[in-house]
């Protein structure tokens, strides 16, 4: 279960990259959650991922 707050999604989707996840791919597949859904809520408050520092900012 994630978080349906915008910004304790980005906490918590942040946390999990970087300390289980090697991508944006790995944590959905692992969470077992939509990425879209993640990304167009992250999006919604102004925070795209960044492949290369693995992270939303």
């Amino acid at each position: 279960m994630i978080p349906k707050d915008p910004v304790m999604l980005l906490s918590f989707v942040n946390l999990k990259l970087r300390d289980y996840y090697g991508s944006l791919e790995a944590l959905c597949e692992g969470l077992d959650v939509s990425e879209s859904e993640i990304v167009e809520k992250l999006e919604a408050i102004h925070y795209h991922y960044d492949s290369e520092l693995n992270q939303f900012k």
